[in-house]
């Protein structure tokens, strides 16, 4: 039996040389991507907006404070008609009748008046809010909804929404109880008290995310940046480098149908997410896709060099 020999490896001194000044080319690659990045920041780059407090949005917009404080209180709001992980309101979005949403269960319970009165709870030596909570504390559900679903209607036909325009009724403590939130809001106290409420640390953005949220503000700032969910908001990042590039394939399905109209978009396009990170894990193992490199060898035209000098038997 013959044994062939496998071809030795070539001495790399045998090779030709010719200098190279590995310095030199590190700064003139480093010079020409700062100017680059530089230029291309200038040109494309998004502004670095702050972030919007609630003492900020207080003073801005006060008449969106006060309807959002009453429609919390009323329980019509985004967050407090979610359903999980927040409450038990809604059975949220299901995908093939699976009810996904409901099925992760409340993790995260949030009472949507209490994100008005724990913060108003805080408050010593104002007479008429305690006053207020007192009354508001001493009244049945059905009558504490029926006071805050009227101020709210009160407030949706008034003038610019303001609140000293609204047409008198019966709408029990909420008034007070509103004014002296947007008081708290503007005090910078209202940040504050919603973050270190939120877990035993402290700094839970939760509560006040969900507050800013169910206001017209953050949406109106948002659409004006052009970072509402129809305009690629995701993909307009206003805050510091690298923002989420990352995320187009995710918010590219909400642009689409049937996504772009569908109630269930979320848990949607969760699931076609997830059908898509198992197609490419299971890619090699996949009849007639891994087969894909070979009938269409795109490989050999990048390689076409060695291909080039070892061709195929």
């Amino acid at each position: 039996m013959t044994m062939t020999r496998p071809p030795s490896t070539p001495d790399a001194h045998d090779f030709s040389k010719r200098p190279y000044d590995l310095v030199k080319e590190f700064v003139i690659a480093l010079t020409v991507v700062s100017l680059l990045t530089v230029v291309l920041a200038a040109v494309f780059s998004s502004p670095d907006e702050p972030a919007i407090t609630m003492s900020a949005w207080a003073q801005a917009d006060p008449a969106d404070v006060v309807a959002t404080a009453t429609g919390e209180l009323a329980g019509t709001t985004t967050s407090a008609t979610y359903g999980a992980p927040y409450n038990h309101n809604a059975d949220g979005q299901s995908v093939l009748g699976i009810p996904l949403q409901k099925m992760g269960g409340v993790r995260i319970p949030v009472d949507s008046a209490e994100l008005v009165l724990q913060p108003l709870t805080d408050q010593v030596g104002d007479a008429a809010l305690t006053d207020a909570l007192t009354q508001w504390q001493s009244a049945t559900p059905s009558q504490r909804t029926a006071w805050a679903t009227a101020y709210a209607d009160a407030l949706a036909v008034a003038p610019d929404g303001d609140p000293a325009q609204a047409p008198a009724g019966e709408y029990g403590p909420v008034p007070n109880l509103t004014a002296a939130f947007l008081d708290v809001a503007r005090s910078g106290y209202l940040e504050g008290s919603l973050t270190s409420s939120g877990n035993f640390y402290g700094g839970d953005q939760t509560r006040s995310l969900l507050l800013l949220s169910d206001g017209a503000y953050l949406e109106d700032r948002a659409v004006a940046q052009q970072l509402g969910g129809d305009q690629w908001g995701m993909m307009n990042e206003t805050g510091n480098y690298p923002g989420q590039p990352w995320m187009w394939l995710y918010t590219f399905w909400y642009q689409v149908r049937p996504f772009s109209t569908s109630e269930n978009a979320d848990a949607q396009v969760w699931a076609l997410m997830m059908l898509l990170t198992l197609a490419l894990m299971f890619l090699p193992l996949i009849p007639g896709v891994r087969d894909i490199p070979r009938w269409v060898p795109v490989h050999r035209l990048i390689w076409r060099d060695y291909y080039r000098t070892h061709p195929r038997a």
